[in-house]
């Protein structure tokens, strides 16, 4: 298992020491950009890392949230990107076919990057319907690190928020992770 973190505007600074990846907070809806995403990619590629890239998704609008992710994530190849789906502060939720429809445009606007779904167990059990999550399935649940409590294939498993979002990915390198990022 590779070692990772994923990171937003709430991480000023962070080490890369013992990281093999990191998964840098890109946008959210159609307007948000992460202020840090720069400093942050920065940081992830000195350090060595695989870096990916996360959309927090919005209901509505779904090909022009696709749009605005791909126009500000960083391109570059071995980089993959995600699309975190749950809900919003307002309590809101995009729906199966929006997260399946993100998924697919993301992919066609970027196809020489995997895609994949960043949610959290109680989604990705009571929520999803299509169990589509795209090249891949980013798990949230917080237990024994590359321990999800699901059935499903998973690629990267969030197994804790504290101090910071620590993550583990079924990769037996980082070149692996790399190779596998750029198909």
């Amino acid at each position: 298992m590779l070692r990772g973190i994923d990171v937003s505007s709430h991480q000023s600074s962070f080490s890369t020491a013992g990281l093999s990846f990191v998964i840098v907070k890109a946008t959210e809806g159609r307007s948000y950009i992460n202020p840090r995403l720069a400093a942050q990619t920065k940081l992830a590629r000195d350090g060595g890392c695989v870096v990916g890239f996360y959309h927090f998704l919005w209901p509505g609008n779904i090909t022009a949230q696709a749009e605005y992710f791909v126009s500000k994530a960083p391109e570059r190849a071995g980089d993959f990107l995600a699309v975190d789906w749950e809900r919003t502060g307002d309590g809101t939720a995009a729906t199966n076919a929006e997260k399946d429809r993100f998924i697919r445009e993301v992919k066609r606007l970027r196809p020489d990057h995997k895609v994949i779904l960043y949610c959290n167990r109680d989604f990705w059990l009571n929520h999803d319907v299509t169990s589509f999550a795209g090249d891949g399935l980013w798990i949230a649940d917080y237990v024994t690190a590359g321990k999800p409590r699901i059935q499903a294939k998973w690629r990267i498993h969030q197994y804790t928020s504290t101090p910071l979002d620590k993550n583990v990915a079924d990769f037996a390198s980082k070149d692996a992770m790399r190779d596998w990022a750029t198909p």
